[in-house]
């Protein structure tokens, strides 16, 4: 082997290596967006199944027409006046996740969560009436979630 083979695989190896080394900063450095996306899409499903586990009657347990939103003085959680209707969530809007109580979830700070209702009507023999739910979460550092369902109105 000469000295000129040996400049040539020294260099060779060697910017090799320099590749390798600057890919595995860069799959370090993503290695944790899918733990965020996982998260993102668990607080969507916590909200959608709290939306949808909701009723949907015409009439406002509370007394009154049932309207898109909350009622004059219902909050989530609420002890007095919770929300009581799927579509009370319309219009639901909070940064940083919260518990029924009210209380912050640690690590869920930069998460955003947003619902909208609509009525809905699916099928095409017999249709049935229903609400449309979307849940959209916003995660940290951009991006979003989205997952939805429908609830039949009985």
């Amino acid at each position: 082997m000469t000295l000129v083979e040996l400049v040539v695989a020294i260099t060779l190896v060697g910017a090799a290596a320099a590749a390798m080394v600057s890919s595995f900063g860069w799959l370090t450095q993503q290695s944790s967006d899918p733990l965020v996306t996982r998260q993102a899409t668990a607080v969507g499903e916590a909200m959608l199944a709290e939306v949808l586990a909701q009723g949907t009657g015409s009439t406002d347990p509370d007394g009154g027409a049932e309207g898109l939103g909350p009622e004059s003085g219902e909050a989530r959680g609420s002890t007095t006046l919770p929300f009581d209707h799927v579509n009370d969530y319309h219009g639901f809007d909070q940064t940083g996740v919260t518990a029924l109580d009210g209380g912050a979830i640690a690590g869920l700070e930069a998460y955003r969560v947003r619902v909208s209702v609509r009525a809905a009507t699916l099928g095409s023999g017999t249709p049935s009436q229903g609400w449309w739910v979307d849940v959209h979460v916003g995660m940290p550092g951009g991006g979003e979630v989205l997952l939805s369902g429908w609830k039949a109105a009985l």
